[in-house]
């Protein structure tokens, strides 16, 4: 099997739209109906809730790990770290791009942002922990799954960059893409969040509860 073949092949992988057919097969409507009218994890947690949202979050990074690790179908990726890292950052690509125009369905897709992270626990996974952190810390102080998935990208060029340092030039580049790509995919997030109207996951809402009662005695 050659290299495009295992492109295409990632891109297929990354086409599968989870959570157009959850919503579909089980709740009987188009997630891209409701919500933002995005299918990626984020609009299924408002729409169908923590546990599918999750479920689809899961599958989404997945599949980003599954096609950036189809370099092992060809031999000679596994003795050259330069070439395979490359080549692995083509895969992984071609998931995100299949996430995000999915041939699957109709071309309309999320955001790539899950399956974009799969492709980088494939490929460097501690980098991949410390963004989850960046991600996970801010989720909990603003419940904004958007702004988190922002700040985490810029941490990731971050990372790459200047913490770990990569060599790898093109790995570099695809560092700054990503952050960039990130930014410019959640224009309207963004826009929601500056005016006060971008929702939030439905998470630690106890602890919002008592911080209202604590303001109101």
């Amino acid at each position: 099997m050659n290299e495009f073949l295992l492109i295409v092949l990632a891109y297929v992988i990354g086409s599968i739209p989870t959570s157009v057919w959850v919503s579909k097969h089980f709740f009987g409507i188009d997630i891209r109906d409701y919500g933002s009218g995005n299918a990626g994890a984020t609009n299924t947690y408002r729409v169908l809730g923590s546990k599918w949202g999750t479920f689809v979050m899961v599958c989404d990074i997945l599949k980003g790990v599954l096609a950036t690790s189809l370099y092992i179908l060809i031999p000679y990726y596994m003795h050259d770290e330069w070439d395979r890292t490359n080549f692995m950052v083509g895969l992984g690509l071609a998931a995100v791009l299949g996430h995000i125009f999915p041939v699957l369905a109709d071309f309309k897709g999320g955001k790539g942002v899950a399956t974009l992270f799969g492709m980088v626990v494939a490929i460097q996974p501690i980098v991949a922990v410390c963004c989850v952190g960046v991600f996970l810390a801010v989720l909990f102080f603003t419940r904004f799954v958007s702004l988190s998935s922002i700040l985490a990208s810029i941490s990731f060029a971050v990372f790459i960059l200047f913490i770990f340092n990569e060599k790898e030039t093109l790995y570099r580049v695809f560092a700054v893409a990503v952050a960039l790509m990130v930014i410019l995919t959640h224009q309207k997030n963004i826009n929601r969040i500056l005016k006060g109207t971008e929702s939030k996951v439905p998470l630690l809402r106890n602890r919002d509860k008592r911080k209202s009662r604590r303001k109101n005695l």
